[in-house]
């Protein structure tokens, strides 16, 4: 397996999390101490590409001045209050986001799986109480491939034998059909006792999975048509990620229950959301469902300039630019060791064609020692997803470190 030298500072640091740290990561070997744009530096002042941001995170970029500065002057002010009690700045947050993205409600709440396991909850509750389902017997349509956390509920529609593998036992409640199929669909819903259909309208940690065109709008038809609810998990895709405020854009689609997170906060602190109209929403009731932090005034400070800094900046314009710019110079690269490059925006993968299992690590050890970083998903595929306020100069250098760097896989 490649390796690249790591100096003795990094190492203490990897060493140190290594003896005192679950091992349930296995990170590229660097050591990050600060970021800024589409940049960071590592413990011993080594600048890299970001190629990751965060997992979609920092879809604004690291430390955006203004994001950070809400934090600041909101820290200083305000942390938390719980929802025991009012606070100046929910209201006009719930107010901005629901009439960004034209929904009656918002619910708060932190990370991308609660607010997941949420827009479960909610589905079922609405299903009871408006569709009359019989209790307990609810189902929610998922798709193979599909990844929307880690939770013990989430996991147990998990087809990723990583993620459920002696986890066990599972919650019941789900069928699961292929991704980008209506016809199986089609078939699920004839269950009546189906409730929703939770997918991602671009499946990310599969390895930047695209559908066929007119895949959610079909999807969403045959829900409407069977009173399903459709669920849109939009936690990486969303938020300008691949070139449109959300991904259902790209279809004119919008879902009965819509959910964000990540950049939702440009990277500063965990803030995720889902959102509904009163139908849908207000079968939760006061006691129900909640969170401590959900909708904390920090997060309401930062997650509302978090939103104003990509309508205002246009990423989503500059991600679909970008994107194009990126795809065609992978592809413009003619390497016989990349088999397919695939995304939109700037939600992009390459699929490494290799008989070396470990040749998509290599090559990402081989980037992170020539200045760019990003990580392999499910062993042949790299994700390629810079901050979407990268330009186009730095898009042709990012290129030039792959080019420079593809030799390394020129073993069998």
């Amino acid at each position: 397996m490649h390796k690249a030298p790591i100096g003795a500072l990094a190492k203490q640091f990897i060493e140190q999390e290594e003896k005192f740290s679950a091992h349930n990561y296995h990170p590229i070997p660097v050591v990050i101490k600060r970021a800024e744009n589409v940049f960071m530096w590592d413990v011993d002042g080594v600048r890299y590409f970001d190629f990751l941001s965060g997992y979609s995170s920092v879809n604004q970029g690291h430390c955006h001045p203004k994001i950070v500065s809400s934090c600041i002057q909101q820290v200083q002010e305000l942390t938390l209050t719980s929802r025991a009690f009012h606070h100046h700045l929910f209201g006009p947050y719930a107010a901005y986001i629901t009439s960004l993205f034209g929904y009656d409600k918002v619910l708060p709440m932190n990370t991308g799986v609660e607010a997941v396991e949420t827009a479960i909850k909610l589905c079922r509750k609405w299903a009871y109480e408006k569709k009359s389902i019989p209790s307990n017997q609810a189902k929610i349509i998922v798709c193979e491939g599909n990844f929307h956390g880690r939770t013990s509920g989430v996991i147990s529609f998990s087809t990723d034998q990583e993620s459920t593998r002696n986890f066990g036992p599972y919650l019941p409640g789900f069928i699961t059909i292929p991704y980008d199929d209506c016809e199986a669909l089609e078939a699920a819903l004839r269950d009546p006792h189906v409730a929703g259909f939770l997918v991602e309208p671009i499946q990310g940690e599969a390895g930047v999975v695209v559908p066929k065109d007119g895949y959610l709008r079909t999807a969403a038809k045959l829900c409407r048509d069977k009173q399903v609810l459709l669920l849109a998990d939009e936690i990486q895709t969303g938020l300008g990620r691949t070139g449109k405020r959300l991904a259902c854009d790209h279809e004119n689609v919008r879902p009965d229950i819509l959910i964000l997170g990540k950049a939702l906060s440009g990277g500063l602190l965990p803030v995720s959301a889902v959102l509904a109209d009163d139908e849908i929403m207000l079968a939760i009731k006061p006691g129900q469902h909640g969170s401590t932090y959900g909708g904390n005034p920090l997060a309401c400070a930062i997650a509302k300039t978090a939103l104003t800094v990509i309508e205002e900046e246009q990423l989503a314009e500059n991600a679909t630019a970008r994107g194009i710019q990126l795809r065609e110079g992978i592809n413009n690269l003619n390497s016989p060791h990349i088999k397919l490059v695939r995304g939109k925006g700037l939600l992009n993968a390459i699929i490494i064609a290799h008989p070396d299992a470990n040749a998509a690590w290599n090559l990402c050890i081989e980037m992170k020692a020539k200045g760019l970083l990003a990580k392999p998903t499910h062993g042949d595929k790299i994700r390629l997803a810079p901050p979407l306020v990268i330009t186009a100069t730095q898009i042709e250098e990012a290129l030039t470190i792959i080019h420079d760097s593809l030799p390394v896989l020129n073993y069998r």
